[in-house]
């Protein structure tokens, strides 16, 4: 018997990060079928290319709020507004299926079926990164995440190595299962490379590790690359985002070398790009560096690794176990490390032109197509459990 689906879906996304592309290649994936998406944002205002991009989806209603995220300062109030507008939309529009992109509202009183995606989370971030548990002020975050996925109905992970995180800190979880991400950028031809080096991410996120490549990018023989944000606009007490040049303009940074301050002319900051202009980066670049300490899935590799790009990843469980062996690994604190292979393959044309192929044979499996049927079939699946368990009450009662 073929399983229910739904007619409406009420799903939350934040803004400022992978979430949004995530959500958007969802509502792509679905435009030929007969759903209604009511999609509720949280995080930050839409930018203008994030209204424009989500314009297209006729099936796609925005419901946009400035709400904090859980893993902000001081977030609790904004939470708590965020629950009761999102039942809001609840009861207003009545959706077959609840699709969280967060954790705590997952407490909330729904009466459809809530699925949660577990996209990362504050604990498991600590742990990759300072080594060690998450001090006390984050034990509220700590019980509203682990209360959230306790009253899931499903509990998804973009990788077993995230879903491995959630049990470990707030397990044992109710029924899981792991959805790999997908992404719809740069398929098929890719322009002619040049002599550089790319990375994206957020600067000041120290999981993305960007500052063990801008220690090195002095030494080596080609230009590095950095598109992204500088400074964390979102924590309280800390400056706003840096206006950056645009990219046909980039900075030239300086570091610390034996306590002599020295112009690094081999790196260039490019600032926050808008998705175009960065797909037009990872086209150009040879080499995408992401020695990350902490990445549970990594959609920003997924675009290099689609535009033909030779990718170099921090050596976690998570990056191995996605690329397996169409990327090389390097220790995350190793600068020398990661230099040196970044070195041999500037010097090693075939070799790098051969691993840029087998990182876009690997990133072609990762589609939005693949990525939707493994939602929709979890959607199905969660709907005829409702229904069956509906059935069973009522047959209760009437004995």
């Amino acid at each position: 018997m073929n399983s229910p689906a739904p007619r409406r879906i009420l799903m939350t996304a934040d803004t400022i990060g992978g979430v949004w592309s995530y959500a958007l290649e969802l509502c792509g994936a679905w435009q030929a079928l007969e759903v209604e998406i009511l999609l509720a944002t949280m995080g930050a205002p839409l930018t203008r290319d994030q209204s424009a991009q989500v314009a297209r989806f006729s099936h796609v209603q925005v419901f946009e709020s400035r709400y904090k995220l859980e893993w902000m300062d001081s977030p609790w109030r904004d939470v708590a507004a965020a629950g009761e507008w999102l039942l809001g939309l609840n009861e207003r529009f009545c959706p077959d299926l609840i699709h969280l992109n967060g954790y705590a509202h997952a407490a909330l009183p729904w009466r459809s079926p809530k699925l949660v995606v577990g996209h990362s989370c504050v604990l498991s971030w600590w742990k990759a990164v300072k080594g060690g548990e998450a001090p006390e002020q984050w034990n509220t975050y700590r019980g509203a995440v682990k209360g959230g996925l306790q009253s899931a109905d499903l509990v998804v992970a973009p990788s077993v190595a995230m879903l491995d995180c959630l049990q470990a800190h707030y397990g044992p979880l109710p029924r899981t299962c792991v959805i790999p991400n997908g992404r719809g950028l740069c398929s098929g031809i890719f322009r002619r490379k040049e002599e550089l080096v790319l990375s994206a991410g957020r600067l000041w996120d120290e999981a993305k590790n960007i500052s063990t490549l801008t220690s090195i990018a002095n030494s080596l023989p080609w230009p590095v690359c950095i598109a992204g944000e500088e400074q964390n606009p979102f924590q309280e007490g800390k400056a706003g985002t840096r206006q950056f040049a645009s990219h046909a303009s980039v900075t030239s940074p300086t570091h610390r070398v034996q306590g002599r301050t020295i112009p690094n002319r081999r790196l260039h900051y490019l600032g926050r790009l808008a998705p175009q202009e960065l797909a037009s980066w990872f086209a150009r670049a040879s080499i995408y560096a992401a020695p990350a300490r902490y990445e549970p899935f990594g959609l920003s590799i997924l675009e290099a690794a689609l535009a033909g790009c030779a990718l170099v990843l921090g050596d976690i469980p998570s990056l191995r176990e996605i690329w397996g062996d169409t990327a090389i690994y390097v220790c995350p604190e190793n600068g020398p490390e990661l230099r040196h292979t970044i070195e041999q393959l500037i010097f090693d044309a075939p070799q790098r032109e051969a691993l840029a192929r087998r990182a876009h044979c690997r990133a072609a499996e990762f589609t939005p197509e693949r990525m939707a049927a493994g939602y929709w079939q979890a959607y199905g699946e969660l709907l005829q459990a409702g229904s069956a368990a509906v059935e069973q009450e009522e047959a209760a009662c009437a004995s």
